[in-house]
C-alpha cells in the first residue's frame, strides 16, 4: 500500500496528492486569494513524490516540514482539498467561506485572518511568502485541548496563610531576588536582546535583569582583536561531530563593550561562558575582559555548557564521566586562580548538566565542597521536552514528537511541578552551601520548540506557572532561552534583514507570560512564594501567594482551560482575615484560546501583531478594582477560561511590581564613518543575517535548523553601539573606529 494516500488531516481532508493535482487550477487565482501559494507548489509536490510510499502520515509532513523551500504540510493537508481548490478556481468573486476563514485568505485586501481555534481541530493561519520557511513566524495553530471531564470547580476560596515570623513554618520559599526573570542567549545573537525598551519594561518590573550570554556556541568561541567592517562576531562553520549542527565562532572585545553600554543604559546584568573544548589549552579571554570591561556588571562565568551531553556530541570520548568533569573544573579553577588578569576568583558557575546526568550523579563527586570558594552558584539546564528529531532526521533522535499530541502536558500545573521535582533536593543542597540554584537555560522544548505551541498564548501560562513554581522550590533564577528565527520558542525577535527596512520587531506570547510573573515577584528582593494548592490542588486552576518582608503582597490565579461558553470560568474567594482590605487591584493575562499567537493581552496592553512592536506596550492599562467584604473578611476575584489574574492587595504591593517604564529612540541617526542609521531593526542587527544568505546567521540554539550549515555572515556591532551612545549620550568606549 502506498501510504502516502493516507495523508489527510484531522478533519479527513483529501491527501496531498490531491493537493498536487489541483495546483494547477489553484495557481490560475488573482493573487489576491492566493494567501498559500508560496507553500502548496510545486516544490512541496515535487518533494512529497520523492517519498518512500511506505511512509507514515505524519513522517510525510515531517519530511515535508524540513524540506527547503516548504514551509510546513501538516496543516496545509489538514484545511486544503481538491474539491475546495476548484470551488476557489472557479469562483474568485464569490464572498468568503468558512474555508477562506480557516486559510486566512485576504479577500477583501484585509490582513489574514486569524482562525478560529475553539474548534477542536488543528487549523493554518499563513504568512506572507517572504517569511516563508522561518520557524519563528510557523503558521501552524493547534486546537486547544478538550474541556476537562468532569468540569472543574468554579466557586472555590484560597485562604493564604498569615503572616509568621518563622516563613517555613506555613512552606514559604526563600527570598527570590531582584532579577528573577532572566533571559539565556547564544553569543552569535548577543546582539538581539539588548533591544533597551524590553529591558526597561522588565528592570521596572523586577528591578534588575540578569541575562546569560552563552550556551551551545560557548565551548568553541574563540577572542580575535577585531573584524573587518566593525563585525562583533562571525561564524566560522560546523563542529564536527555535533548533531544539533552548533557553529564555531570568533568574537572581538567589542562585544563585551556592548554589554557594558547596555548596561550604562539600562540595569542589566551578565554571566558569560568561559570556551571548555579544550582544558588542556584553556582561552580565558572572555572572563578577563569581562572583568576588566563589565567589572560588577559581570555575574559569573560558566564553566562548561552540557556536560552530560558532550560524549553524545563528540565534544569528549564516550565514557565521559561526572568525575571526568570535575576535575576538568578543578582545572579551570586552577587557571582562573593562576591569572593576574581575572581579579575574581569566586563566580565560576557549574555544572550546567540537562537531563542526561542528574545533579546528583556530580554532588556525589564531592564536587560542591571541592570548589565551594570558587563556585558563585550550581545552575542547571532543562527543557521539558525536545523537538530534535522533527528538526534533525537521522540523527539518532527517534521518532518525532506531534506537538499536538503533547499539548495538553503544558496546559496543567503538573508540567511545571515535574520538572522543578528533581531539583528539589539539589535546592537544599545549594542552601546548605549557601549557594544560589540557577536554572541557567530553559523553555518549552530543546531544538528550537514545538511550532504551535512555543508560539502559543498557553506558553505564557505555562512560563508564568512554571517560573513561579521554580521560585516556590528554592531557585533563584530562570533564564528562558531565545534562539533566532529558526526558532518557535523565541520571546521577542527582530525581523528578517531583508525585510528590516519596514518591520518592526514581534513579541512572541511567552514574554507576556514573563512579564505578568515578573510583576507577581516584583522588585525588592523579599519576595517568597507558596504553592497555595487552590481549588483542591485541581491541575488547572493553580494559585500562588506572594508574601513580600512577612507580608502577603500578590496573588497569581491561573485557568488553563479554554472555554468559549464561558461555564469554565471560575470565581476565587480570597479569605484574608483581619487583614483584609476594602479592595485589591486585578490584572489580566488574556486571549480568546491557549492556541492563538496573537490577540494577548496584559493589563489590556498588547505588543501588537507581527513586525509592528518598537519594545513598548500600546494601549491604555486597564486595572480592575474589586471590592471586598471586610465583614466576611473576603475577595472575590474572577478568572477567565484561559487566563491569569494577578491580584495586588495593596498599592504598596502595586508599587513594588511598577510599570512606569523609562523608553528610548528607535531611531537615531549617528557618526557616519560607522553608516548607522538605525530603527528597531538595527538594534538586533536582525540575527546578523543578509539577505543573499538569511540562513548564515540566523539561530544557533539547540538544533536550529540553519546553525553552521555553511560559513556566514557578521554582526556589525558598531552599529548598534554607536547607535546606543548617540540615543542616551553614554560617555563610554564602545567601539575602535580609527
Amino acid at each position: 500500500m502506498d501510504r502516502r494516500e493516507t495523508v489527510v488531516g484531522r478533519t479527513g481532508n483529501p491527501p496531498i496528492t490531491a493537493i498536487c493535482k489541483c495546483w494547477t487550477s489553484y495557481r490560475s487565482l488573482p493573487q489576491v486569494f492566493r494567501s498559500l501559494t508560496y507553500s502548496v507548489d510545486e516544490d512541496l509536490c515535487t518533494a512529497f513524490e520523492r517519498l518512500p510510499p511506505e511512509l507514515s502520515s505524519f513522517e510525510v509532513n515531517t519530511h515535508l516540514s524540513n524540506t527547503p523551500g516548504v514551509l510546513t504540510t501538516a496543516a496545509v493537508v489538514r484545511v486544503l482539498d481538491e474539491a475546495a481548490c476548484r470551488t476557489r478556481a472557479k469562483t474568485p468573486g464569490r464572498t468568503r467561506t468558512a474555508l477562506d476563514i480557516r486559510l486566512g485568505a485576504t479577500l477583501t485586501g484585509t490582513p489574514p485572518i486569524t482562525a478560529d481555534t475553539a474548534t477542536g481541530t488543528a487549523v493554518y493561519d499563513p504568512f506572507p511568502a517572504n517569511i516563508s520557511g522561518y520557524g519563528a513566524y510557523n503558521p501552524v495553530i493547534l486546537a486547544p485541548p478538550a474541556i476537562p471531564v468532569p468540569p472543574i470547580p468554579t466557586q472555590f476560596t484560597v485562604a493564604p496563610p498569615a503572616p509568621a515570623q518563622d516563613a517555613t513554618i506555613f512552606g514559604l520559599s526563600i527570598q527570590l531576588p531582584a532579577g528573577f526573570v532572566g533571559f539565556s542567549i547564544e553569543m552569535s545573537v548577543i546582539n538581539q536582546v539588548p533591544f533597551l525598551n524590553l529591558m526597561a519594561l522588565l528592570q521596572k518590573r523586577e528591578g534588575t535583569i540578569r541575562i546569560r550570554v552563552g550556551g551551545n556556541t560557548q565551548d568553541y568561541a574563540t577572542e580575535i582583536a577585531s573584524l573587518p567592517n566593525y563585525k562583533i562576531v562571525e561564524k566560522l562553520g560546523e563542529v564536527i561531530s555535533d548533531p544539533t549542527e552548533t557553529p564555531a565562532l570568533v568574537w572581538t572585545p567589542d562585544m563585551i563593550y556592548l554589554l557594558g553600554n547596555v548596561s550604562a543604559l539600562v540595569d542589566v546584568n551578565w554571566w558569560l561562558g568561559i570556551p571548555f573544548n579544550d582544558t588542556s589549552n584553556l582561552r580565558l579571554q572572555i572572563a578577563e575582559l569581562g572583568e576588566g570591561i563589565l567589572g560588577d556588571r559581570v555575574l559569573g562565568f560558566q564553566v562548561g555548557n552540557e556536560p552530560d551531553l558532550y560524549a553524545n556530541h563528540g565534544h569528549r570520548p564516550v565514557g565521559y564521566t561526572p568525575q571526568d568533569y570535575s576535575n576538568e573544573f578543578g582545572v579551570m579553577v586552577n587557571a582562573v586562580a593562576a591569572d593576574a588578569n581575572i581579579p575574581v576568583h569566586n563566580n565560576l558557575l557549574g555544572p550546567g548538566v540537562s537531563g542526561t546526568w542528574t545533579p546528583e550523579d556530580v554532588w556525589s563527586t564531592g564536587f560542591i565542597t571541592t570548589y565551594a570558594s570558587s563556585l558563585g552558584a550550581l545552575v542547571v539546564e532543562r527543557y521539558p521536552n525536545n523537538n530534535c528529531a522533527a528538526r534533525y532526521p537521522n540523527q539518532g533522535f527517534g521518532n518525532p514528537i506531534d506537538p499536538q499530541a503533547v499539548f495538553p502536558d503544558y496546559l496543567t500545573h503538573a508540567s511545571g511541578q515535574n520538572i522543578v521535582g528533581a531539583y528539589i533536593s539539589s535546592t537544599q543542597l545549594a542552601q546548605a552551601a549557601g549557594k544560589p540554584f540557577i536554572m541557567f537555560e530553559t523553555n518549552t522544548a530543546s531544538c528550537g520548540g514545538f511550532p504551535g505551541l512555543s508560539d502559543s498564548f498557553g506558553s505564557a501560562l505555562w512560563a508564568a506557572d512554571y517560573t513561579l513554581q521554580m521560585g516556590f522550590t528554592n531557585f533563584s533564577g530562570a533564564n528562558f532561552h531565545v534562539g533566532g528565527v529558526d526558532d518557535t520558542y523565541n520571546p521577542f525577535l527582530p525581523p528578517p534583514t531583508n525585510m528590516s527596512t519596514y518591520e518592526k520587531w514581534t513579541i512572541f506570547p511567552i514574554f507576556y507570560g514573563l512579564i505578568a510573573t515578573a510583576e507577581a515577584i516584583g522588585s525588592t528582593g523579599t519576595a517568597q512564594v507558596l504553592d497555595m494548592s487552590a481549588n483542591a490542588a485541581n491541575p488547572y486552576t493553580p494559585g500562588y501567594a506572594i508574601y513580600e518582608q512577612g507580608t502577603i503582597a500578590r496573588i497569581a490565579l491561573f485557568n488553563y482551560i479554554t472555554d468559549p461558553s464561558g461555564a469554565s470560568n471560575y470565581v476565587a474567594t480570597i479569605a484574608l482575615g483581619g487583614a483584609t482590605p476594602a479592595q485589591v487591584s486585578v490584572k489580566y493575562l488574556l486571549a480568546e484560546s491557549v492556541s492563538v499567537k496573537e490577540n494577548i493581552t496584559w493589563a489590556g496592553q498588547t505588543f501588537g501583531t507581527r513586525f509592528t512592536n518598537d519594545g513598548t506596550l500600546s494601549g491604555t492599562e486597564q486595572i480592575t478594582t474589586v471590592a471586598c467584604d471586610q465583614t466576611a473578611q473576603t475577595c472575590q476575584v474572577s478568572v477567565p477560561a484561559p487566563g491569569l489574574a494577578l491580584v495586588f492587595l495593596s498599592s504598596g504591593a502595586m508599587d513594588s511590581a511598577g510599570t512606569a517604564t523609562q523608553t528610548f529612540p528607535t531611531t537615531t541617526a549617528t557618526n557616519a564613518a560607522a553608516s548607522a542609521t538605525v530603527n528597531a531593526s538595527a538594534l538586533a542587527t536582525s540575527n546578523g543575517e543578509s539577505g543573499a544568505d538569511r540562513g548564515a546567521l540566523s539561530s544557533t540554539s539547540k538544533g536550529s535548523a540553519s546553525g553552521a550549515r555553511r560559513a556566514g555572515g557578521a554582526v556589525p556591532g558598531a552599529v548598534l553601539l554607536v547607535a546606543l551612545l548617540a540615543g542616551a549620550g553614554v560617555v563610554r568606549r564602545a567601539v575602535r573606529l580609527g
